[in-house]
């Protein structure tokens, strides 16, 4: 894996919400033209995922993640994360997915997060969560609000830190490479304590997130 230069965070991935995961598959391959390669599920969330490659040279290791909530797993006894039990969310992704966050890899995390705590947000607590996979079992840390909400509309990233095996050693090439992604609202407190390489930021107002990625259908912007 590679690790963030010292003191900076990097993108991990962006996360896509969709009411259900195959409505999540159909919604990939016709806006990025390919189908998404496998994921998992998630027992401590009662969430599932499909997971692919959006790496480039600019952009190492980083991933695409649609998930939503897994209809076969028990309620979790707790609020899940990305805001996905929101009825704002869940009314927003009932006919098409939406790109609604992205999650920042970093070391140090309970460091990082104590930054952010000082830059006066609010980023949740570190907890660890994990799930097997046929190469092995996937561990991280990962900073998680009780409410689930998501900061700045989602433009304060997540902040994660994995614990040997990272999901992108077992993602091929997928045709798709990130090309730009930018956060907007951020205040500048927040931006210098989350030293986020490679993204731009702008003032609200508009889309707290905006990605474009490269993609066999031509380049494609998401909005959140």
């Amino acid at each position: 894996m590679t690790a963030p230069a010292a003191g900076e965070t990097a993108v991990d991935h962006l996360v896509v919400a969709a009411a259900t995961l195959e409505l999540g598959v159909a919604w990939c391959e016709a806006t990025l033209g390919i189908t998404p390669g496998p994921g998992g599920r998630h027992k401590l969330m009662g969430t599932h995922n499909r997971l692919f490659s959006i790496a480039s040279a600019a952009w190492p290791e980083a991933y695409f993640e649609i998930i939503a909530i897994d209809p076969d797993a028990p309620r979790p006894g707790r609020v899940r994360w990305f805001g996905l039990d929101e009825p704002a969310l869940q009314y927003r992704i009932a006919t098409q997915p939406r790109l609604v966050h992205v999650v920042a890899r970093c070391t140090a995390l309970q460091a990082r997060r104590q930054a952010l705590v000082d830059a006066g947000c609010m980023p949740g607590e570190v907890i660890a969560a994990g799930r097997d996979t046929p190469q092995g079992r996937l561990q991280w840390q990962i900073t998680v609000r009780d409410d689930g909400r998501l900061e700045h509309g989602g433009a304060l990233p997540t902040l994660i830190q994995w614990q040997g095996l990272h999901p992108a050693s077992m993602l091929p090439a997928s045709g798709v490479t990130l090309r730009s992604l930018t956060l907007r609202g951020l205040p500048g407190a927040a931006r210098v304590a989350l030293r986020l390489r490679g993204v731009d930021h702008l003032p609200p107002p508009g889309a707290a997130l905006r990605a474009t990625l490269a993609t066999p259908l031509g380049d494609v912007t998401l909005e959140s």
